[in-house]
């Protein structure tokens, strides 16, 4: 029972972290699942009912198409431990790990004079700010829309006031 409790949870925080990383195997691994099943771990969850409905569910609440706010979160609220992880390494790694590592946030990685290497990441109070306009934009696109059907709206009151 405790296997299939905690196995919803995982499947909930797939949920959450899909919504906000926009990457399935990514939000697989950060909710819990093994690396090397997350994808398919993902795709279980991607066509799961429940999952589609909370997503869903998610998506309403936050305002969120699943593009440019994920990505936004993603630069905002990401990791980036693969990155550092990479810059204090020895040797660069093989071809495959550097397939399984998550560099969505790095800008930039050049090596330096002396072997040192240099990785940039992006800036997250920018990521911040942009999501902070998105969201205030659409929260005053949704008044505009109140109001325009406010204004536009005909009750049976004001047809019979017409006709006096």
């Amino acid at each position: 029972m405790s296997e299939r409790i905690d196995k919803e949870a995982k499947r909930r925080r797939f949920c959450y972290l899909y919504v906000t990383l926009g990457d399935p195997e990514e939000a697989a691994v950060r909710a819990g699942f093994d690396r090397e099943n997350a994808l398919g771990e993902a795709m279980k969850c991607l066509r799961s009912r429940s999952c589609l409905r909370i997503i869903a569910e998610l998506r309403e609440l936050t305002g969120d198409t699943g593009s440019v706010i994920s990505g936004l979160r993603r630069l905002a609220f990401g990791s980036c431990n693969d990155a550092v992880q990479l810059a204090f390494s020895d040797e660069l790694p093989s071809a495959d790990v550097l397939g399984r590592l998550d560099l969505f946030n790095v800008s930039e990685i050049k090596r330096v004079r002396g072997g040192g290497v240099e990785v940039k990441v992006f800036d997250r109070i920018k990521a911040l700010e942009k999501l902070y306009e998105l969201e205030t934009a659409f929260a005053d696109l949704g008044r505009a829309e109140a109001l325009i059907n406010a204004l536009t709206s005909h009750s049976g009151e004001e047809d019979a006031d017409d006709g006096d």
